[in-house]
């Protein structure tokens, strides 16, 4: 999510206040320039959220732009609808479209999204545009509104709107819809384990681009008067593309800044007798560089540098400190008899997995049971993370069936599995580094996290406050969060993928503690994959061994370490289980560590 800094967003105020100044001190010409100098950051804004934020390439934007400037210039020849109301009707005609083209989105993406968005606009452009616009043959010119007929007025307005959005994508950002779009742009994956439709998350910042787009080009028809196709090319679109990249128009500054570029280097060519196609050259080269070094464009370079002359800063409270003691060992909860509840949390039966001629999980039946922590082992290539993809739904079984509580999920996407109840962490960290803990939390919880939930969430894991930046705490840290996250939202099961994965030996300690409060704490089961044989002993009340996705051991923690066959599983054929120590666990613990 791109948060507002206070002070850049004071700088981009003091920039537009600028701007509108040195305006109204130049001649028509140059405030001209300066109004399409506006409307270009408008539609540099739009590639900011379809790019900037939600990682869409998208080659279209004046293609938005002139759907919504053939709107107007239609409701101009056809109706006698005030200015204003024609141009919010061609935003809003830009929307569906914008719709229809994120589509190939939900199947595509990457350079293959932005050949079928570029061809979308070059047939839009000899389908509709070339073929002339509404009035356009007449030259019947469309009005301006009253209080802005004067180029200054006309002006004025363009910065109004461009400010009025520039706002409602900041407070958008804030809401769940602007975190999901970075959350797609991270990882689709993770987006869906938290419940949220990528298909959805992906077709929002497409309507909400063309709207902004189209509102830049139903502005231009008042700017202009008579429109022509020539201004609305695929070519100008890869321009104006280039250039929000190359500035960042994720941020607001950004897209002014990509906007002016964009109007005054080519005049700037042009006053010099230098050829125009010059600019578009250069905006390339730096969106190139900008992708090249994973930046946000220049904006994002020059808010990087503002923080890092600020300092880090640490919130309070969030210096590491040694893990709180336990009351005593961590034992499993089974140890105690009777206290293991018989109703079933999740159950899988009979569950198949194949990718062509290799069966990686053959004839599965499993059970985690309500208020426990069972946990999954085995060597690499046994079938654990298939068996948690199946589970979550990333991955469908040929055969078997998955049952939560009492709800089968055949066919159940893995968005709706976790809006059932079922959520799930990654081996691979996936949490937001623009958001802070607290807001990750937030948005992992889906409404149901609130300021009170959250902090028992970091209590329990030991987690930094809630203010703090994702982006300032270390690899470890983030792993305790995102085991936080999959709770917040109140599941009934969570499946943990190797969190342990990278972590410190007193990282780990404190994990292993926040696992075992789970079920009582938090009222969930756990499913914990693991290659930590220690962490998987003390936490866990069952465990179950995995090898060649065939269940070889079932039962207590201890009972499964100590089955030959599990040694065998780890240590290869034939290997004996160690012998000549009263724990069988810490034998295979200490042979599988060395």
């Amino acid at each position: 999510m791109k948060r507002a800094d206070p002070k850049v967003l004071i700088a981009g105020a003091v920039l537009v206040l600028a701007v509108t100044g040195a305006a109204f001190g130049l001649s028509s010409y140059w405030i001209f320039l300066a109004t399409s100098a506006v409307l270009n950051a408008l539609i540099a804004l739009s590639v900011g959220v379809v790019y900037g934020r939600a990682g869409m390439v998208a080659l279209c934007p004046l293609a938005f732009a002139g759907i919504g400037a053939w709107t107007v210039g239609w409701l101009n020849v056809h109706s006698e609808l005030p200015f204003l109301v024609m141009v919010l009707l061609g935003a809003l005609a830009a929307v569906p479209v914008g719709v229809a083209i994120g589509l190939p989105a939900l199947r595509v993406r990457g350079v293959n999204l932005a050949v079928a968005t570029l061809a979308f606009g070059g047939a839009l452009a000899v389908v509709v545009f070339d073929k002339g616009f509404p009035g356009a043959a007449e030259r019947r010119q469309v009005g301006r509104p009253s209080f802005a007929a004067s180029e200054p007025g006309y002006f004025l307005l363009a910065v109004a709107v461009l400010t009025a959005v520039g706002v409602a994508l900041a407070v958008v950002s804030r809401r769940s819809a602007g975190a999901r779009w970075t959350a797609v742009r991270d990882s689709e994956r993770a987006t869906a384990a938290l419940g949220y439709s990528v298909t959805s998350t992906k077709l929002l910042a497409f309507a909400v681009s063309a709207f902004i787009a189209g509102l830049g080009g139903a502005l231009l028809t008042g700017q202009l008067g008579v429109l022509s196709g020539i201004g609305f090319q695929p070519m100008a679109s890869m321009a104006v593309f280039t250039a929000a990249v190359a500035f960042g128009s994720a941020y607001f500054e950004g897209a002014l800044l990509a906007g002016i570029a964009a109007t005054f280097i080519p005049e700037a060519l042009r006053q010099l007798g230098l050829p125009q196609d010059i600019a578009p050259g250069l905006f390339a080269l730096a969106a190139l560089q900008a992708l090249a070094g994973g930046s946000d464009g220049i904006a994002g370079r020059l808010r990087a540098a503002i923080g890092a002359r600020r300092g880090p800063r640490q919130a309070p409270g969030s210096e590491d400190t040694d893990v709180p003691p336990a009351a005593g060992p961590i034992r499993p909860r089974s140890a105690d008899p009777g206290t293991v509840p018989s109703e079933p949390a999740l159950r899988v039966v009979g569950v198949n997995v194949q990718y062509g001629a290799v069966k990686a999980i053959q004839d599965l039946d499993l059970t985690i049971a309500q208020g426990t922590v069972h946990g999954l082992i085995g060597p690499n290539g046994a079938g654990k993370s298939t068996l948690i993809d199946v589970l979550s739904g990333f991955v469908s079984p040929v055969a078997g069936q998955v049952i939560l509580g009492d709800v089968p999920l055949d066919g159940v996407p893995a968005h709706r599995r976790a809006r059932h109840g079922l959520r799930r962490s990654f081996q691979q960290g996936r949490v937001n580094p623009e958001l802070t803990i607290g807001q990750y939390l937030m948005l992992s919880g889906r409404g149901r996290a609130d300021r009170r939930h959250v902090a028992d969430l970091l209590d329990a894991f030991g987690c930094p406050p809630a203010v703090t930046k994702v982006a300032s705490i270390d690899v470890g840290t983030r792993r305790l969060v995102e085991v936080a996250a999959t709770l917040a939202s109140r599941p009934s099961v969570v499946l943990l993928d190797e969190p342990a994965a990278g972590l410190s030996a007193q990282e780990s300690a404190r994990l292993g503690i926040g696992i075992t409060a789970i079920p009582e704490r938090f009222g969930c089961a756990v499913l914990l994959v693991e290659h930590d044989i220690e962490l998987v002993a003390t936490c866990c009340d069952e465990a179950t061994a995995l090898d060649f996705g065939q269940v070889i051991a079932h039962g207590t923690p201890a009972e499964v370490l100590a089955d030959p066959a599990v040694a065998r599983a780890y240590l290869g054929t034939g290997a004996e289980t160690p012998s000549g120590g009263s724990s069988p666990v810490g034998g295979l613990d200490q042979a599988v560590i060395s």
